[in-house]
Formats: structure tokens, sequence, C-alpha cells
């Protein structure tokens, strides 16, 4: 992000962590990430690398007495102007925080909706508790939210319980529901992963729409380097809890500068891949090894035990995350020599 503009999310130094019978784990390790207003900045990893703790640390819904925010700043910027750091916020303030001036989308929404109350009611309810309404027009703006989101006949479709919709519309309602207050910022946490691909392009082109509509800035977490290509300006690529490249998303695409992000650039399947690899007798090009256990980190790089880019170097030090160019910066002692 440029440093001239300012940001309404600036995550600083972020450190969670989990306590187990065997010990403190740590989840997110030292993170730096900023957010601007109309900006999507996506997080991106494989599953395990702290891309949903890092989300829910900025919600604060971890776990409680598991999870902890053990060191950090989390500085947001609300509507009313007001820049405060949500680590240090009780929790009577952050909830009048959440559904307001953050709202969130989840991974699956039969876990997120309650199945014993009506959509119109769970989409109403964050603009009864946050706006004061009355149930009557809490309700019409529930419905007139459900009309935005795409959902036909709303009015009806707002009297029906969740497992009365397909997960396509589920997803709608979930979004709806984030939206009630008009949020600055959006954290939308893989709400494409349980769908279909023909559903899933309708959800990224309604959060594009929506997004320009509002003006908000939206982190968008996921594993799928196809959705963000289509709908991030800036990317992070996180593993095994930390920043390891991020920069402007075309400018890492076209020029990734480290052997993680390369991995995972190559393991995208594209258009007509099937037909011609398997005439050719080749796979598909996969990482090697898996994300290490939180509990029994690797010494120095943590992807080096999987990076063919490995020196001795690489294991003694976590390496520091080295500027590129003004706007690009990788996690590799090695980065200029990694190519696409």
């Amino acid at each position: 992000m440029d440093k001239r503009i300012e940001p309404i999310l600036d995550i600083q130094g972020l450190r969670t962590i989990f306590r187990t019978r065997g010990g403190e784990i740590t989840a997110v390790n030292g993170i730096d990430l900023a957010v601007a207003a109309g900006e999507t900045v996506a997080l991106v990893g494989e599953s395990g690398s702290g891309k949903s703790v890092t989300s829910l640390s900025v919600m604060r819904l971890l776990t409680h007495n598991v999870g902890a925010i053990a060191a950090g700043s989390i500085r947001f910027k609300s509507k009313d102007g007001a820049v405060r750091d949500l680590v240090t916020l009780g929790e009577e303030q952050m909830r009048t925080i959440r559904g307001d001036d953050i709202g969130m989308v989840f991974q699956e929404p039969m876990s997120s909706l309650n199945p014993v109350f009506t959509v119109g009611d769970q989409i109403a309810e964050p603009i009864r508790i946050h706006r004061n309404a009355d149930r009557k027009p809490a309700m019409v703006a529930a419905i007139a939210l459900l009309d935005q989101v795409g959902i036909p006949d709303a009015k009806r479709r707002a009297g029906q319980y969740p497992h009365e919709l397909s997960g396509g519309m589920r997803q709608r309602v979930t979004i709806a529901m984030a939206l009630a207050c008009d949020p600055t910022l959006l954290i939308a946490d893989e709400p494409t992963t349980a769908l279909d691909v023909t559903i899933q392009a309708q959800i990224l082109d309604l959060l594009l729409r929506l997004q320009q509509e509002r003006g908000m800035g939206m982190l968008f977490v996921t594993h799928n380097l196809g959705v963000v290509a289509e709908i991030a300006h800036r990317v992070a690529v996180m593993y095994a809890g930390r920043i390891v490249e991020e920069g402007p998303v075309g400018e890492v695409f076209r020029n990734p500068r480290h052997p993680y992000t390369l991995g995972l650039l190559a393991s995208m399947p594209r258009l007509g891949d099937a037909t011609r690899m398997k005439q050719a007798g080749e796979k598909l090009a996969a990482i090697p090894g898996v994300v290490p256990s939180l509990a029994d980190m690797p010494v120095g790089c943590a992807f080096s035990p999987r990076c063919s880019y490995a020196i001795d170097a690489c294991r003694i030090a976590v390496p520091l995350l080295s500027e590129v160019n003004a706007v690009h910066r990788s996690r590799c002692i090695r980065w200029q020599e990694v190519r696409r």
C-alpha cells in the first residue's frame, strides 16, 4: 500500500498464541498488514498458515482462555474518524465495533447462521442493536439488503429459515448481515470455498460491486490464487504464521520472489491443462511436503524443508522481509534468484 494513504486497518507486529496441553504455540508470528478504504487485500496460503487466525484476531473472536493476542497492535479507524487499538479494547467496546464498523463473512454459512431464526430476523438484528431501530423498520431494511445482494422475492425469503435456502443464497444472506450497518471494513474468510464455481463467480461479482458502491476496505482470506487475481488489489502470502511475500497482485503474480509463492502459482491448473498433460503424460506441479506443525517449527526459514532454493544459511535464522522494490517485499535471502 502507498504509505501516503492512511489505512483504515493497520496491523503491526501481531502475534497470536494458543494454549495447549503441550504448552503455548504461536499461530500468527509478528505480521504487519494494512488495508485502505476501497482497497481489497488478499491473505493467501495453505490451510494452517494462519490466515483465519489473523482475521479472528482482528475481530477478537479467538476462543476464550485458549487463543490470545500476545503482542502487537491492530489500529482501526472507525466511521467517526477515531483510531483505536482493537487489542486494548474491552469486550463491551468490541461489541460496538463488530457488525457495525467491521463486518465479517464466514466460510460456511450454515455454521454462522442460526437455524431457529428466519434469515430476515438475523439480518435485522445488527440493525436493531447498532441503530436502535424498532422491529418493523429493521425488517424493512433487511428485506432491502436481501434485494441488494441479489436474492429474488426478498420479502418472502426474509421469512424463511437457513435450511430452506440454497448454499449460494445462504452465503448472500451472510453478506447482507455483514453489510447491514454499512461497515468501513469487511473481512471475508474464504467465503466461496464451499460453493460451486458458478455460484463462486456470482458471489465474487457481488462483493466487488458492493465494495465499489460502498467504498469499504476488504480483507479477503483465501487459498485460491484465481480468486485473488479477480478480486484483490494487493496480496500477502502467509506461511507458518508469517507473511513471506506481499505486494500488488499483478506485480507478485508476474514477478514472484519467494519460492513458496512460486510453488503456489505453479500448482494452479489452467484451462486446457488436463488434456495437454494427459497427452504428454505429465502431472500437475505440487509443492512437496506439508505445512509444518505449529508445535514443531523448523529452525530458520519455516519453508526451507520444502524449498528447492534452500541453503545452509536458510536453516540458521528467520529471514527478514526484504524490499524487492518500493511496493514488493519477500522473506527470502535468495529472492534475487527466484524466478518464474
